[in-house]
């Protein structure tokens, strides 16, 4: 799982703003003001002033002061809620600037007639990339739904309405005109003009791609803003994504699944019987704090239970102990982790999360230990086979836990080297599944590395975006091993990386046989690859705009023609070709006999730049799938 960055210290005293209020204020500025709107925006937060009633004001001058009086939820959701005292509100510049200063709220779902009515509606949890991030945030995950009775055969998805297409075609147009503009370019405006078209889409019932969208805008925002841990690849694969959705769907062809989910719909699961496997603490990037605590049926169904709310760090750290609101249980979260529940009248939704409805019924069960099953199943196949499976259908898959048993090398930068304990077992990096520092998953991974030798047995998150990493959410002892984890009895053979907090005495004393390879000769695919030329040329285009992906591409010093050379003697022909045609594209610009722009639509920018992002994830997931395998040098050819 992959959660976005937290919004900057700039913006924390003011309340989350719904994406619709500020794209109408900015819609409703003339265009003088709107050159003027990131330069108003810019720091405007810094004096900020919250008062007891939770309202925020902003002055700007000694003849504007602009009020933020936030709802229950502690949003701004309408247009009443965000004043300003000067002579030309709401049409003024000032209150636009306090909103576009203010962080994006999620989107409030819409409900539907099959959702759980006492289900909490949370965001920022655990969620594909497709966030619905969010990001956080945050797309559905790949485990299995709960079985249910047997249904009539399924009727073919109805074809998009006459609304949705002409939603994801004013999303598309205004996606490729972003695109084309890039960081630099891509101000206050040209989001509040993607909030508009993803308002659009919500109403046309087109989720997913409003979420990509939204993803897209607080790209934009961090980038602009430099914010520490910001990524311009995240923001290029959001870009990716918004453009795939958006231009499948305007085609008509796009099947209709692409549409999303607005909210999830829950069905009978009948009864239940499941048992905790870790709980995860959840940090959103909207100010949302809570828990996640992953369950498993007898037949190894995934299931899970969920706590997230308004709260940021705060409530993430207290939600692990916090009770759990499910069925009059007597459990808190730490509790279920360790523990199990036997539920009747079950509701599940199709990701395998677990309603609270006013009808469910459960009862604690006695926990199970990671070597009993249905749990020791996880732990029972090689860790490739199960990273090949999700490359193949990448679709959730950041919502898929892994399992397997790795001795610890040492650290290496930000990583830590463990190599499978399985005979040529490949060598796997571990990542923080979440890196704030107030969380524990950090510490514990750095205590880990202290102790290189030990073994231990891992649970988490493939990072399909990285080579051969994981994320572990939680560590356990390996059975029958004699240098590994002394945990204590009542937690019951694991430690969640995120709440528990390793310490010396859970360690094995003396020290262990040296592990063979050394950091420095840890092999990374996909860093060798030349694919790198591809994604630095994309990723130009990203920052800069189409005008710096075309200078870019322009003579014979940097990524021109030549450069395109490598890909084609590594076998890369389509990548090569894709990147020519991308540069090329970037460059035509036909003008008339005045000098005027004869083409002055950006879809053949856009469609170029997204054929060649296409191929790119693609590849680099072929060369990521192939570095978990025993033998890294079997991952150049899977990328050919």
């Amino acid at each position: 799982m992959s959660i976005e960055s937290i919004e900057s210290t700039e913006s924390t005293e003011l309340p989350p703003v719904a994406p619709e209020v500020l794209a109408e204020a900015v819609e409703n500025l003339t265009p003088r003001l709107r050159k003027k709107l990131d330069a108003a925006t810019e720091g405007c937060a810094a004096g900020a002033t919250l008062a007891a009633d939770a309202t925020v004001t902003l002055r700007f001058g000694e003849d504007a002061l602009v009020t933020l009086s936030p709802g229950p939820a502690g949003t701004i959701t309408t247009a009443e809620q965000a004043t300003c005292s000067c002579l030309l509100a709401p049409r003024c510049l000032h209150r636009a600037a306090a909103l576009g200063a203010a962080p994006l709220a999620d989107a409030l779902p819409e409900p539907v007639a099959a959702a759980e009515p006492n289900e909490p509606t949370g965001s920022g949890e655990p969620t594909a990339p497709s966030g619905s991030t969010g990001s956080t945030g945050s797309g559905g995950s790949a485990e299995p739904a709960a079985p249910v009775e047997p249904a009539d055969p399924v009727e073919p998805a109805p074809a998009l309405t006459a609304a949705q297409l002409r939603a994801a075609g004013a999303l598309w147009q205004v996606a490729a005109e972003a695109l084309a503009a890039g960081v630099t370019a891509g101000g206050a405006v040209v989001q509040a003009e993607l909030l508009r078209a993803a308002h659009t889409a919500r109403l046309a019932g087109l989720p997913r791609a409003e979420a990509a969208a939204l993803r897209v805008v607080r790209g934009l925002r961090a980038a602009r803003e430099r914010r520490a841990g910001q990524r311009l690849g995240e923001l290029t694969g959001a870009f990716r994504e918004l453009l795939h959705t958006a231009g499948m769907l305007a085609s008509g062809s796009a099947d209709p699944t692409l549409t999303g989910t607005a909210r999830r719909a829950y069905a009978p699961g009948g009864s239940l019987q499941v048992h905790g496997l870790c709980r995860e603490p959840v940090l959103s990037a909207t100010g949302y704090g809570g828990v996640v605590t992953h369950l498993l049926g007898p037949d190894g169904t995934r299931y899970s239970v969920s706590d997230v709310r308004p709260g940021g760090l705060a409530r993430a750290r207290g939600a692990g102990s916090a009770s759990v609101a499910l069925g009059g249980a007597t459990l808190d979260h730490a509790g279920l982790a360790r523990g199990g529940l036997r539920i009747v009248g079950a509701t599940v939704s199709a990701e395998g999360r677990l309603g609270a409805g006013r009808g469910v019924r459960a009862t604690p069960l006695p926990g199970i230990a990671w070597t009993e099953r249905p749990a020791a199943a996880l732990f029972g196949r090689p860790a490739a086979e199960a990273v090949a499976e999700l490359s193949a259908d990448p679709e959730g898959a950041e919502s898929v836990l892994l399992g397997c048993d790795v001795t610890v090398v040492g650290a290496a930068g930000e990583h830590l080297l463990v190599r499978e304990t399985r005979p040529d077992g490949p060598l796997l990096r571990l990542l923080p599944a979440h890196p704030h520092p107030e969380l524990a998953h950090t510490e514990n991974l750095r205590r880990i590395a202290a102790h290189p030798g030990v073994q231990l047995r891992v649970l988490g998150r493939p990072d399909l975006d990285r080579t051969a990493t994981l994320r572990p959410l939680a560590v356990g002892p390996v059975p029958g091993a004699e240098y590994t984890l002394r945990l204590p009895e009542e937690w019951l053979g694991r430690a969640d990386l995120g709440y528990d907090r390793l310490q010396g005495m859970h360690f094995p004393g003396g020290a262990a046989a040296p592990v063979p390879l050394p950091a420095a000769e840890v092999p990374d695919p996909l860093a060798d690859s030349p694919l790198w030329r591809v994604r630095r040329l994309l990723e130009t285009g990203v920052a800069g705009g189409r005008r710096a992906l075309a200078e870019a591409a322009r003579g014979t010093s940097s990524l021109a023609a030549a450069s395109y050379g490598p890909l084609r003697r590594a076998g890369l022909t389509a990548a090569a070709d894709l990147a020519a045609a991308l540069a090329a594209e970037a460059d035509r610009r036909p003008r008339d006999v005045f000098g005027r722009l004869a083409d002055p639509s950006p879809d053949g920018y856009a469609w170029a730049w997204l054929a060649a992002a296409t191929h790119l994830a693609a590849a680099e997931r072929s060369l990521i799938a192939a570095s978990w395998a025993a033998d890294p040098s079997a991952a150049t050819p899977a990328a050919r």
